[in-house]
């Protein structure tokens, strides 16, 4: 098990720096790490602008039997924030087990460069198929110089070391402030569920092949009620019985919490009415003052899977609540084997 990390600066806003991975080879019961990784630290550029990868995601690809993480790129003119208008690429990288090293940014060529100027894998679940290609969400804007963004599907192959671009489905906007980000996506029962953040609201569609959706629908609960899920990511926890969703919410005595980022909730989906099963909403991570929005899962075997959290320390006077920045593994068992996923 490999789980990445990077340090923060508390005093800016989303402003990162090296990734880093803790390791077990005994499924938790013992780590090694906080370890930087210097092929992914920041790199300098013209006119004193620093880049470096963020919103990094590993996903075991089980074609090529390799660690493929994505992400993107941002950068920094001064230490307060990304600069607002920049390029950013879908960036990923591979990691050596043998060497326990990632390799440097690698960056995925797009098609029409003014579109994709401003593009990025941040913080998504990919899909991968049985052929080894890859379904790849990714969100960019249009327009630099303007705030609203869509989502699309990527379909790539990827042969262990080298991601190629194949074909791009449809473009997914919102009239909501910032548009379509952050979109996941997972594959249940011959078909395919995206999910995506936005300033207003959580939005989920579907697709018969992975790259052309529906229009997005707001995500509710199953008796109609909105889920209060905003501007924060939601990913899956998907079982071959049900798809399940991990999210925040509005409504769970934790206005303190910037955004409502905590707790980490799971629920069933019900997958035909695209609603979320209301009576089977768990606590995946608890709530204690920091927000939980930027978080991953992982399959880790037929009977298990994992939901990775930290506790991100901002804005100050969050640890009044007993946050002290712990990195929550939460282990889900399931009751029954998880059959189909490529593991």
């Amino acid at each position: 098990m490999v789980m990445t990390m990077q340090k923060l600066l508390l005093s800016g806003s989303d402003v990162f720096y090296t990734i880093n991975d803790m390791r077990t080879d005994d499924l938790g019961e013992t780590w090694t790490g906080p370890t930087p990784h210097e092929s992914l630290s920041r790199w300098q550029e013209e006119g004193g602008v620093e880049a470096c990868v963020c919103d990094f995601t590993p996903k075991w690809h089980a074609a090529s039997g390799m660690l493929l993480g994505t992400g993107h790129t941002a950068r920094y003119a001064d230490d307060s924030g990304p600069m607002h208008v920049r390029r950013r690429e879908v960036a990923y990288a591979v990691y050596d087990a043998e060497g326990r090293a990632w390799s440097g940014p690698r960056f995925l060529e797009l098609p029409d460069e003014r579109r994709f100027l401003d593009a990025g894998a941040g913080s998504g679940q990919r899909c991968d198929l049985e052929d080894g290609t890859v379904l790849l969400p990714i969100y960019f804007r249009p327009d630099p110089e303007e705030a609203m963004c869509r989502a699309t599907v990527l379909r790539c192959s990827f042969d262990g070391r080298v991601l190629s671009y194949l074909e791009q489905g449809n473009e997914l906007a919102a009239p909501d402030p910032r548009g379509m980000c952050e979109p996941s996506l997972t594959r249940f029962d011959g078909r395919f569920l995206l999910t995506l953040r936005n300033d207003v609201r959580g939005y989920v569609t579907t697709s018969d092949d992975g790259l052309r959706f529906d229009e997005p629908i707001p995500w509710r609960f199953d008796d109609g009620q909105e889920l209060g899920n905003y501007n924060t990511q939601q990913h899956w926890l998907t079982h071959s019985d049900a798809p399940h969703l991990v999210y925040t919410r509005r409504g769970a005595d934790n206005d303190h919490v910037f955004r409502h980022r905590a707790p980490l909730f799971v629920a069933e989906v019900d997958a035909e009415r695209l609603c979320v099963i209301r009576g089977t909403e768990r606590i995946a991570v608890p709530e204690r003052g920091a927000r939980l929005g930027n978080f991953g899962v992982c399959e880790v075997s037929e009977g298990e899977s994992w939901i990775i959290a930290a506790e991100w320390m901002q804005p100050a006077g969050c640890e009044q609540y007993g946050s002290d920045n712990t990195v929550w593994a939460t282990r889900v068992k399931w009751g029954r084997p998880n059959r189909g996923r490529l593991l």
